[in-house]
């Protein structure tokens, strides 16, 4: 299989001189999303109200045990399919999402100003597309695997 790549337009937001947080473009189901890209989340994850306004008819199924992250920890989690969302130009179908609340997260961006985050990609996307961040350029490169044409006689 060969190779491809694609670079990504980030955003730094500026979180009140403490340090940076990186936004990424995209889409979920067609719709324009903002992404928060966290290199220590171990798994990319949705807030369940935020989610829905992109998914009609959704179906969570309850994830056994507590989740820790984003600020907090024993919070419950679970899981819901998405047929198609993007980052940038990357389309990624199929994916089995992890529904967190998000909302202590939502109430520090409304109060610094900064927009609203539709989802936070983690290290499973990061590593399966093997993110490289170059904060610099503001960009960041994902790569993926390019299926071979077979040869017909």
């Amino acid at each position: 299989m060969m190779r491809r790549y694609i670079e990504v337009p980030l955003q730094l937001l500026d979180i009140e001189g403490e340090g940076f947080h990186v936004m990424v473009e995209g889409s979920i189901h067609g719709k324009e999303a903002h992404f928060l890209i966290d290199t220590g989340a171990s798994r990319s994850v949705f807030d369940p109200k935020t989610i829905s306004t992109f998914i009609d008819d959704l179906t969570f199924e309850k994830k056994e045990g507590m989740t820790a992250g984003v600020g907090s920890s024993d919070l419950e989690s679970a899981t819901f399919r998405i047929d198609a969302f993007s980052l940038g130009d990357l389309e990624i179908t199929d994916y089995e999402a992890v529904a967190l609340d998000l909302e202590n997260i939502h109430e520090m961006y409304a109060k610094l100003g900064l927009p609203q985050i539709d989802g936070i990609i983690g290290g499973d996307l990061l590593t399966r597309y093997k993110a490289v961040i170059n904060y610099k350029l503001k960009k960041m490169r994902l790569s993926f695997s390019k299926p071979r044409l077979s040869k017909t006689a």
